[in-house]
This record gives structure tokens, C-alpha cells and sequence, in this order.
């Protein structure tokens, strides 16, 4: 009666259980921002709608041999393990314990003696979790093992992501590069034409040097644009774990690269589809589990322990039989202050983990939204771009011919080939923005992953 009473006080001392700050809480919005559209379900291999091969071999080798996913599974092993030795408490301990010795020593009689002993012991030990501090204590092991296994998954979603885009990226450079080396023939035409013209005297000398420069430029661009591409083969030779790994198998070109629909979700359906949000989450459970193990270190614990054996000496017929069990309370009457200051610290992990889920679960909300206008926006951009490609194709036939007919200078064509340059290069860089944004926001959106 005295224990149980004395319990009930320690009980009172620790107060209130702290809620969860009501400024952590997270209302998702009603609906996006932008407009989506037509949807499509997301598929777990999501990458598989851009209809290249070669880019869904390249994401498989990836998820095979990344060195990032490899480290993340070490880490849910190790989660598993611990989890699994906070479990073991709930268990009773039995441990054996063998001894022997052999001494010479002198007996009453002055007589020395040989004397031989020996002990045999098999001894229990269990704290009865009377008030359940050891099951939080396991239910906080446990939710961090679950977090580490959502950190792993979104590992995987990132680096299939990045390898995605880094695939996109280089055909975009492999575009690029192609449209350097045609120009650069295009200038090799103008160049001879302008060598001949200046030859049989229909124009001066500085025309010829212009062209001749306009080539030079335009060459030193080949090597800076296979330097890009070479550097974007390491890039991903990284990802897929195989930085030896040489040229990257090609599949489709950046242009017959296939957009893929917007993938369907209400915003509040993007709290269960990131792991992202289920690692904060799991990780605030495992920090309210905390707490509750260290507000209940007021209470009192109780271990027993039992133990039995067999004591062999020299003289005796016949082993001595030895056991002894017992148990005890261990309450806290005056720490210093430690268990209050322990279980502020817990309180106060429990509300960090709490507001960043919510700083998680909002950032979540902006990429969705900022991804969805990206994927709109540079559609609208890609349109103007190619229409202004087109007008400045047309714009450089007329300047070739009037040149050619000696109607213009050579300034007016050579201006036209460097509009057309960069329209073209502004082209290829905003579709595979707009192809890297689509990417973007399937990882935005969870990529296919469910709890």
C-alpha cells in the first residue's frame, strides 16, 4: 500500500502531458494553384511514361547500384537492429556463469591441503514495465525504424529523379551540340562564298574577315558543347553507380521524347503520397513516444532478479544447492532536477519534429504548386520559341538570297545566322526545361510511392 501511494504521488508530480503546439498543425489548401487539366494516374515506374528505353534502363541501373540507396539501406538495417534490441527489454535476461579455482593453503592443523572448488550459476533478471516507460521506449525505436525506411524511399524517389533529368539534360546537350556542328557548316558555306566573292572582287576583304570569324566562333563552340556532353555522361556514370562506365546508351532524341500527363491529386492526398512527410511523421511519433518514456521516469521501477546454482569443494560428497531471489522499487524522491530537465528536452524534441513536419508538409505544397506552373509556363514558352524559330528560318533564307543576289551586305545575313543560333539553342534548352519540370513534379508528388 505504501508503494502504491507513493507511486500515485510521483504520478501527480509530472504534471500535465505538453500538447503539440497548435501553430505546428497543417491544413492542406483545397486545390492547387494552376490549373491542371487532364490527369493521369502516376505509376511506382513512373519514368516509364517518356516512352524512351534507354532512359528506363539507365533509371533501373540507378536504383540497382547508387551508392546514396545503398547507404540508406544500411540505415534501415541499422534502425531494424535497434528496434529490435529496445524490444528485447520487455524480455526477462538469463545469463550462466561458470568458475573454478585450486589453491594450496595450511589448514588448523598446520597441515598444507590441496583444496578444489567450482560454482555453477544461472542467474534472471526482469524489470516489470508496470507503467509502460519500456513500451514507448520500443514504440519510439519502432517509429524510427519506419522513418529510416521512408528516408530510404525517398532516397530511391531523388535518385531516380536525378537520373531522369540528367538523361533529359544530356539529350538536350546531344541537341545542342548537333545544332553547333550544323551551323558550323552553314558558316564553312558562308565562308567560302565570302572567300570567292572577295576573290573576283564583288566584295571587299572585311567581309571575308567577318565570315572568317563568324566560323572561328562558331567552331570553338563544338568543343565547349562536347565538353558539356562529357561532363553529363560522368554526371550520370555517378548516379548509376559506374563512373567508368563510358558513353551513355541513347535512346529517343530530346524532341520525340514523350510529355507525360499531369499525374492526378487533391493536395490533401499529398500527405500520404511523399515519404518525405511519412519520415517527419514517423519521426514526430517517435519523438511523442520519447517523451512519454522520459515523463515516466517520476514513477517508480521494479526489477527482479533470481538466481540458482551448484557450489562443488573439495571434502564434499556432494554439490552444494544455492538460489536466492528477491526484487525491489526504485522510486525517485530528489533528482536535482534531472528527470524534469529530461523531460523538457523530450517535450521540446517532440515539438521541433512537430514543426518540421509541418515545414515539410508546406514545402511539399510550394514544389507541387511551383512544378505545376513551371510545367504550364514553359509550355507557353516552348510554343513562342518555336514560333519565333520558324519566323527567323524564314528571315535567314531571304537574307542568304538577297546576299547571294548582292541586294544586302553580309551583315544582314550573318545577323540572321546568329538570331536563328540562338533561338534554336533557347528552343532546345526550354523543352527540356519544360521535360525536367514534368520530372520535377512526379518526385513533387510522391512518384507513384505509397505508405
Amino acid at each position: 500500500m505504501p508503494t502504491i501511494l507513493l507511486a500515485g504521488w510521483l504520478a501527480g508530480c509530472m504534471g500535465p502531458r505538453p500538447p503539440v503546439p497548435d501553430e505546428a498543425s497543417v491544413t492542406p489548401p483545397v486545390a492547387w494553384r494552376v490549373d491542371v487539366g487532364p490527369t493521369a494516374a502516376i505509376e511506382r515506374d513512373w519514368w516509364q511514361t517518356y516512352g524512351d528505353p534507354e532512359l528506363a534502363a539507365l533509371v533501373a541501373e540507378a536504383l540497382e547500384y547508387n551508392d546514396d540507396i545503398a547507404i540508406a539501406a544500411a540505415r534501415v538495417r541499422e534502425a531494424d537492429a535497434q528496434a529490435r534490441a529496445a524490444r528485447a527489454d520487455l524480455f526477462p535476461t538469463l545469463d550462466f556463469t561458470g568458475s573454478g579455482n585450486r589453491a594450496r593453503a595450511i589448514n588448523a592443523f598446520g597441515q598444507a591441503v590441496a583444496l578444489n572448488t567450482g560454482q555453477l550459476t544461472l542467474e534472471a533478471s526482469y524489470e516489470v514495465d508496470l507503467f509502460g516507460r519500456i513500451r514507448d521506449a520500443v514504440g519510439a525505436a519502432r517509429a524510427n525504424a519506419l522513418a529510416s525506411k521512408a528516408a530510404r524511399d525517398t532516397t530511391i524517389l531523388s535518385v531516380a529523379a536525378a537520373t531522369a533529368r540528367g538523361y533529359i539534360t544530356l539529350r538536350a546537350l546531344d541537341a545542342q551540340l548537333e545544332v553547333v556542328r550544323q551551323t558550323l557548316l552553314s558558316r564553312a558555306d558562308a565562308l567560302r562564298l565570302a572567300r570567292d566573292r572577295a576573290r573576283a572582287g564583288y566584295t571587299s576583304q572585311l567581309e571575308y574577315e567577318q565570315a572568317r570569324a563568324e566560323y572561328e566562333s562558331t567552331a570553338q563552340a563544338v568543343p565547349q558543347a562536347e565538353l558539356a556532353v562529357a561532363r553529363q555522361e560522368n554526371a550520370l556514370g555517378v548516379l548509376i553507380g559506374k563512373p567508368d562506365a563510358g558513353a551513355i546508351a541513347r535512346g529517343r532524341t530530346l524532341q520525340s521524347l514523350q510529355q507525360p500527363a499531369v499525374p492526378e491529386g487533391l493536395p490533401s492526398d499529398l500527405l500520404r503520397r511523399r515519404p518525405d512527410i511519412a519520415q517527419a511523421e514517423y519521426n514526430l511519433a517517435a519523438t511523442d513516444a520519447s517523451l512519454s518514456a522520459a515523463r515516466k521516469a517520476y514513477l517508480p521501477r521494479i526489477p527482479l532478479s533470481a538466481a540458482g546454482g551448484l557450489v562443488y569443494v573439495t571434502g564434499l560428497a556432494n554439490p552444494i544447492r544455492i538460489w536466492s531471489i528477491g526484487g525491489s522499487v526504485l522510486a525517485p524522491i530528489f533528482e536535482g532536477g534531472r528527470i524534469v530537465a529530461g523531460a523538457d528536452a523530450a517535450a521540446a524534441r517532440r515539438d521541433e519534429a512537430a514543426f518540421a513536419y509541418r515545414r515539410v508538409a508546406l514545402t511539399a505544397f510550394r514544389e507541387v504548386n511551383d512544378n505545376l506552373a513551371a510545367v504550364q509556363k514553359l509550355g507557353e514558352q516552348e510554343q513562342r520559341l518555336q514560333q519565333q524559330r520558324d519566323a527567323l528560318a524564314a528571315a535567314l533564307r531571304h537574307a542568304t538570297n538577297r546576299y547571294r543576289a548582292g541586294y544586302s551586305p553580309y551583315l544582314e545575313q550573318l545577323d540572321a545566322q546568329r538570331q536563328l543560333f540562338n533561338a534554336e539553342l533557347s528552343l532546345i534548352s526550354a523543352h527540356a526545361d519544360r521535360l525536367n519540370a514534368s520530372v520535377a513534379l512526379y518526385q513533387a508528388m510522391g512518384g507513384g510511392w505509397r505508405q
